[in-house]
């Protein structure tokens, strides 16, 4: 039998995909089956892109001792080696701790407690999916942006709470206005965040 394309050439295997006679100079070979040129090709445009698995890295840090770490200021941070980020821990824990003692009206007291609870249960949920993420071998995910973002959103955020209340403590800053204007800082920081978005898509 003799080659569909060259005629004048002997066959010496088929198409897999139509049966096609095929010489050696027409005969593909792909994932140890054989294929003529145009099967090939409509073969690669249809096959999913298979993207390689994530790296595992089982010695990478435990997520549930970091999460129980996480429970102390800074020590889950450390745990996971991020020791800038376990420093703005343990000055905004202490900043909060000062507000709680120092002679703030009940309505900036309240805002100063909330605050302080969910800071402690953010530093070991934080603590967890970090060390997660590591392990995994996926992005490390942000506070307060996209996963994977390397902008310091929740950082910046921390250290602006954590600033201000320490200056109320060596009375250089009254709080009154804080308590009415404080809602300006959320929408400042939700435009910035489209901003970003929207820079990033362009």
């Amino acid at each position: 039998m003799k080659c569909a394309v060259h005629a004048e050439s002997d066959a010496t295997a088929f198409c897999r995909n139509c049966g096609k006679p095929m010489c050696p100079q027409c005969t593909r070979e792909a994932n140890g089956a054989l294929y003529c040129d145009q099967c090939l090709a409509a073969t690669a445009a249809t096959a999913p892109v298979l993207l390689p698995p994530p790296v595992v890295n089982p010695s990478g840090p435990n997520p549930g001792l970091a999460a129980t770490l996480g429970f102390i200021p800074g020590l889950g941070a450390v745990y996971n080696g991020e020791y800038v980020k376990a420093l703005i821990h343990v000055l905004v824990f202490a900043g909060l701790i000062a507000g709680m003692a120092s002679d703030l009206n009940g309505s900036t007291l309240a805002f100063v407690i909330v605050a302080f609870i969910a800071f402690c249960f953010y530093m070991p949920v934080d603590a967890y999916r970090v060390a997660k993420a590591r392990r995994a071998g996926e992005p490390e995910p942000g506070f307060l942006s996209e996963r994977g973002s390397r902008r310091p959103v929740g950082a910046i955020v921390l250290i602006v709470i954590g600033g201000l209340i320490l200056l109320k403590n060596f009375d250089v800053l009254d709080l009154d206005w804080l308590w009415k204007a404080w809602p300006a800082g959320l929408i400042a920081l939700g435009v910035w965040l489209v901003w970003a978005r929207l820079r990033e898509g362009s």
